[in-house]
């Protein structure tokens, strides 16, 4: 089993650099519909959840479908996996969701430690101490 430890974590700006340097990396992201709908999410990201509602009960299909996005994104020499970077809202389920995917065989795994928002501050509010919004890095909302 993967120790949490062995997980590759990037801030948001170096995994934004990694998909400009590698267009075959993929963009995950596993938050529930309503945060992925409503709250925003990285331009790009395909939206594969991890828990989601009604039971919040883990997806048993995420490995299959991470995996089906990963189709067609390698070719040629490259017959490796093509990175796959994994973002939530604070960093805890990506965690989680890259273990599965490393014991699914995958091997270019990252997650986004900081998320889309970031950590609560003071407040209790998030997006105002670090995270994929809080960088300016580009986001979309529906």
């Amino acid at each position: 089993m993967s120790d949490k430890n062995d997980i590759n974590s990037l801030t948001p700006k170096q995994a934004y650099q990694l998909m400009q340097d590698n267009p075959s990396a993929l963009l995950v992201d596993v938050r529930s519909d309503m945060e992925f709908l409503m709250i925003g999410h990285p331009k790009g990201a395909m939206h594969v959840p991890w828990i989601d509602e009604p039971d919040w009960d883990v997806n048993p299909d995420f490995v299959r479908d991470v995996r089906r996005l990963l189709l067609g994104r390698v070719s040629g020499e490259a017959c490796g996996n093509a990175p796959v970077i994994l973002i939530c809202r604070s960093g805890n389920r990506s965690d989680d969701a890259a273990k599965a995917l490393m014991e699914d065989g995958l091997t270019d795994v990252f997650v986004i430690k900081e998320g889309f928002e970031g950590p609560l501050d003071d407040n209790h509010h998030r997006g105002t101490i670090c995270g994929w919004r809080f960088d300016g890095l580009p986001w979309e909302q529906v």
